[in-house]
């Protein structure tokens, strides 16, 4: 028997630059030193990869399910230079173009047939068909948010035709109508039934122009309908929502009292709700509803039309968060070790991206549910179910703390599962009373499923 020791080498981190969702949520690529890949959203499932010796990406961005991605070089040693856009056909595992203009690229946004290139004072959009054909040049404010994402986003249901891009002055928004998204081709063999003619829109847009914050635009989301756009700034603490058809403030709600970078916003496909996440490592969701729904409101927020309190006691705050566990954490579950000191503030640093899938229902009623899926650039995949509206304390007293109108019991309590994020959780980098607030009276969003990509699946 040999009882020699052994030593155990620590495992390197995994290295992301880029990772994103498709427009229906049912693909996402991710971008390392070596290539990018294509994985299922769920349940999680490498489809492909394809790897590069002659350089790095910036970002791999997929067009619906299609083998059709736009690549874009970035990194130390580019694979393309900073300037070009590359249409890549993984089918065939070539280029097929590439456009090329006199600035550095600075996000897309694309859908079927159609893609808009975001540079630092205007966008441009391209028909994408057999041929790439140049259709209109947009102008905008200065632009010079260096993310691959972009502050601009498309409609990318069928027959929609909503382009959603900043304006030209200041936090204003642009609106412009595209011709019509295409339906999705049908598989297999032709159908016996005539498909449904494109609807005939008796709805007009006289509004092209939204006024949306007096800060420069940071995220634009928009509806697969085109009917609600979603809009933060670079101050981080609100997040407003917009009807398209007569640029009217629909909602705004406040994703906390401090500044932060919001990374993302996601409206869920019914468009009852949105999710936001930003820097400081936390997720949280909002309802839609006309009243509020159970978002959470201060208790002075009734005496507001007989008192002039400030603004901000009339917000309306996430029923729902959930705060990215420590790395920390999935390093004690896995059994590897690291480098890192356990007072390093890793979740608020570490980028993520959100978006919504739809999944059979482990209850009777209703058959599907909504959950999100959470990306890390760490390599971390979560899969995070909402709360149940069951019966909350109320934290309401003279000094305007939050309360949730929600006291509706759930017909079937669900079972919660293990959450990593009770193990350990990284000190915050903002104010620590937002995140005591947010345990004291907000819903935890539910971890059901939580599993590692960008390495762990073999690749790399």
């Amino acid at each position: 028997m040999n009882l020699a020791r052994h030593s155990i080498t620590q495992t390197n981190p995994v290295q992301i630059f880029n990772t994103q969702f498709d427009a229906d949520c049912q693909i996402f690529t991710t971008v390392t030193p070596v290539g990018f890949a294509v994985y299922q959203a769920w349940p999680l499932k490498l489809l492909r990869k394809r790897e590069f010796s002659g350089g790095t990406l910036a970002a791999a961005v997929p067009c619906h399910t299609s083998s059709l991605l736009f690549l874009l070089g970035g990194g130390r040693s580019p694979l393309y230079p900073p300037n070009k856009v590359i249409l890549w056909d993984d089918s065939a595992g070539a280029e097929v173009a590439e456009l090329e203009f006199r600035e550095k690229v600075g996000g897309l946004a694309c859908r079927r047939g159609w893609l808009a290139v975001a540079l630092r004072r205007r966008v441009v959009v391209f028909e994408v068909h057999e041929t790439v054909v140049r259709r209109g040049e947009y102008d905008t404010c200065d632009n010079p948010r260096g993310t691959v994402e972009g502050v601009l986003a498309m409609a990318t249901g069928s027959y929609t035709t909503l382009l959603a891009i900043p304006g030209r002055q200041m936090g204003h928004v642009q609106l412009i109508q595209l011709p019509p998204c295409r339906p999705p081709e049908p598989l297999g063999p032709p159908l016996p039934v005539r498909l449904a003619k494109p609807p005939t829109s008796t709805v007009r847009h006289p509004v092209s122009i939204i006024a949306a914050h007096e800060s420069p635009l940071t995220t634009l989301s928009v509806t697969s309908s085109g009917r609600l756009v979603a809009t933060t700034s670079l101050r981080g603490t609100l997040v407003r929502i917009w009807e398209t058809s007569n640029g009217k403030l629909m909602k705004e709600f406040r994703r906390g009292s401090d500044k932060a970078e919001i990374y993302g916003v996601a409206f869920r496909p019914d468009e009852k709700e949105v999710a936001v996440w930003s820097d400081k490592g936390t997720i949280h969701v909002f309802s839609l509803a006309p009243a509020g729904g159970s978002n959470r409101q201060s208790s002075l927020s009734p005496l507001a039309p007989f008192l002039p309190l400030p603004k901000y006691f009339d917000s309306q705050w996430s029923y729902a968060q959930y705060r990215i566990p420590a790395q920390a954490a999935h390093i004690s579950l896995s059994s590897t070790s690291s480098v890192r000191s356990p007072a390093t503030d890793l979740a608020a640093d570490e980028k993520c991206v959100v978006g919504w899938i739809k999944i059979p229902s482990e209850t009777e009623e209703p058959l599907q549910e909504y959950q999100l899926i959470t990306l890390t650039y760490s390599g971390g995949w979560y899969r995070l179910s909402l709360p149940l509206k069951g019966p909350l304390a109320d934290h309401s007293d003279l000094s305007g703390t939050l309360q949730d109108p929600s006291h509706r019991a759930s017909p079937v309590p669900r079972q919660r599962t293990f959450s990593v994020s009770s193990i350990s959780s990284a000190p915050e980098k903002g104010k620590g009373k937002e995140r005591e607030k947010e345990r004291r009276d907000g819903h935890d969003l539910i971890l059901e499923e939580y599993r590692k990509y960008g390495r762990w699946d073999g690749w790399g």
